[in-house]
């Protein structure tokens, strides 16, 4: 079962991340990296690493999800600068 689930859960991971990057909305890059760290604990999970999954879990996708929407909630700035040509 862990062969047929890893691949999709690889894709979205890259696919997360690159929607983490490229976003020019703070607050859809925040939820992207919230979204990371849930399905890096479903990786985890499915890897046999439970203790690292739950570990993932409450840091990567609870605690860092809710500091980054609270510091979003602080600035006044909601969307990232646009590079420089």
């Amino acid at each position: 079962m862990t062969e047929t689930l890893l691949p999709p859960l690889l894709l979205l991971l890259v696919v997360l991340a690159l929607v983490a990057v490229h976003a020019a909305d703070l607050l859809i890059a925040a939820l992207a990296l919230g979204t990371y760290g849930f399905v890096m604990a479903l990786i985890w999970a499915a890897l046999g690493a439970v203790d690292v999954a739950f570990t993932e879990a409450v840091v990567g996708a609870g605690a860092t999800t809710v500091f980054f929407l609270a510091a979003l909630l602080r600035t006044s700035r909601r969307r990232s600068p646009a590079p420089a040509r």
